[in-house]
């Protein structure tokens, strides 16, 4: 039997403002990674998204679909 996680990572709220965008850390997002790799998460599939934040600014995220045996 399978079990399934959907997480969206993206970065803090202040890069986008302060700088206009905000692109996702490659360090953080490796930690994110792995630290979720030592709980038996194994990412199965994953997809880059721009979201808008109040019309004016954008931030990289990225939907995360991950899976482990219970």
């Amino acid at each position: 039997m399978k079990e399934y996680k959907v997480v969206i990572y993206q970065e803090g709220l202040l890069g986008s403002l302060l700088l206009g965008a905000s692109k996702v850390d490659p360090v953080r997002f490796s930690e994110f990674l792995n630290s979720n790799a030592q709980q038996g998460w194994r990412v199965v599939t994953m997809e880059k998204d721009i979201r808008r934040m109040l019309l004016l600014w954008r931030r990289e995220a990225y939907l995360v679909i991950m899976e482990r045996d219970q």
